[in-house]
């Protein structure tokens, strides 16, 4: 599959965000959370569809695929791992972190992410001794 926009990949992580209780997610709360229309939140939806990341069917509830799943687990993890080497490693205060890190999550590589996942987890082991 074709690598996928940053606002592709920032609707998938919002509706993962608002189904982690395994319930579908409406169109109008997924708007909302982004701070977008409800129309383009709505095109956003078939391209994901088309591209079998979600299962939308009009007027019903939103659901991810396993595929899309998979992708959205994969870009809020990246994005949990530098908000938390922002705060903890660089004293980055909360709100820049979490601003940074849905801007960053986008264009890092794997291999950054799997450093800085090191690095906090070989900190928090020497902090712990």
């Amino acid at each position: 599959m074709k690598k996928l926009t940053f606002a592709m990949e920032n609707y998938l992580e919002a509706i993962y965000e608002l189904s982690k209780d395994g319930a579908g997610v409406r169109l109008s709360d997924i708007a909302e959370r982004l701070g977008v229309t409800k129309a383009s939140t709505n095109r956003a939806m078939a391209t994901l569809s088309e591209k079998g990341l979600i299962i939308n069917e009009k007027y019903k509830e939103i659901f991810l695929t396993p595929a899309g799943l998979s992708l959205a687990e994969f870009t809020s993890k990246k994005h949990q791992v530098i908000h938390d080497f922002f705060i903890e490693i660089l004293n980055i205060d909360p709100a820049t972190a979490d601003k940074d890190a849905c801007a960053i999550e986008h264009v890092i590589s794997s291999d950054s992410i799997y450093a800085m996942e090191k690095f906090l987890h070989l900190n928090k082991k020497f902090q712990a001794d």
